[in-house]
């Protein structure tokens, strides 16, 4: 029986080891495992290419699997695998183009995923990525240093620019 129909057979713990060996049905259930996962980070970081990140961030995972050693750690370096792919697709197919905000939670006020929008689309690619990075997903400075391939100082200061920009762009809605 495939570990994917029993879901208390579906641990990382489990399936991991047996993947790396080069068990291909572990390793199929693993990566059905976190598809849903990957493809969540994909759409809200690369939005318009989400189908090319997730298949990047896919192929990096398989990839790299041999590598990791605690199972512990899986979720936290797939995430970082998936962003870094996300915005390295992003990079490559958007061109300097920006992306969308990503969805805001259905409970919020319409009106202010509206205004947060429309501030988001006067913002730079990068400034509207660190910012989607940092708010959406919670990445410390150093993880979006990571998923960025950028010094930490350059995050610091992306962000601060970042902040800047959008806190002047929401005053100048709401004056």
């Amino acid at each position: 029986m495939s570990t994917v129909n029993n879901p208390s057979a579906l641990t990382v713990t489990a399936l991991l080891p047996r993947a790396q060996a080069g068990d291909r049905a572990a390793m199929n259930d693993l990566l059905r495992h976190i598809a849903p996962f990957v493809g969540r980070l994909c759409r809200a970081v690369a939005r318009r290419h989400s189908s090319d990140a997730a298949q990047e961030a896919m192929l990096a995972i398989y990839r790299g699997m041999g590598g990791l050693r605690e199972p512990s750690a899986f979720y936290g370096w797939v995430r970082a695998v998936t962003v870094r792919e996300a915005v390295r697709t992003s990079k490559r197919l958007c061109k300097g183009t920006g992306d969308e905000l990503p969805e805001i939670a259905q409970d919020s006020n319409p009106l202010t995923f509206v205004h947060i929008s429309d501030v988001m689309d006067r913002l730079s690619h990068q400034h509207r990525q660190i910012l989607t990075l940092r708010a959406v997903y919670g990445l410390n400075e150093q993880e979006m240093a990571i998923a960025l391939s950028v010094p930490v100082g350059t995050v610091r200061s992306r962000l601060h620019r970042a902040r800047g920009t959008f806190s002047a762009a929401w005053h100048e809605i709401h004056t």
